[in-house]
């Protein structure tokens, strides 16, 4: 007899991905271009979600190799505008998993942070202890 194992993914909510997204330090919210919540750290985006129905679920940053892998599976494609910079976008709630989109959202957001100048990394509280400082010059 043969069984057959059937895989739901359980799809993520729009709200319950702002949510995570702001669990994060430091995120902020802003609605862009019309339709879109993007959260970013430091200024700098690391999530955008749609609002409205109709386009993608959701875009986010993810490294080379995340990205190359991604983008093989169905419903997730290069992100418009954003894919050279190694974004992806879920085309449905259900691209990916609930679990492997908390993953995915934390690494986006990680990657974003660690890319930030020291400076701005300094401010927030989040510079990394293990990086020597630099010199200053002095001037007379």
């Amino acid at each position: 007899m043969l069984s057959l194992i059937v895989l739901r993914i359980e799809p993520m909510s729009m709200e319950t991905f702002r949510r995570h997204c702001l669990s994060f330090r430091h995120v902020t919210e802003q609605v862009q271009w019309g339709d879109n919540l993007v959260f970013k750290v430091g200024g700098k985006m690391f999530a955008i979600t749609s609002l409205e129905p109709g386009g993608h679920f959701a875009s986010l940053k993810c490294s080379p190799e995340r990205f190359h892998e991604l983008v093989e599976r169905p419903g997730i494609v290069p992100a418009p505008y954003l894919a050279r910079a190694y974004w992806i976008a879920l085309e449905r709630e259900d691209a990916a998993g609930h679990a492997e989109l908390l993953e995915l959202l934390r690494e986006a957001y990680e990657i974003v942070l660690a890319g930030l100048p020291e400076k701005i990394r300094a401010g927030l509280g989040t510079a990394n202890a293990n990086q020597p400082q630099r010199s200053r010059k002095r001037t007379a």
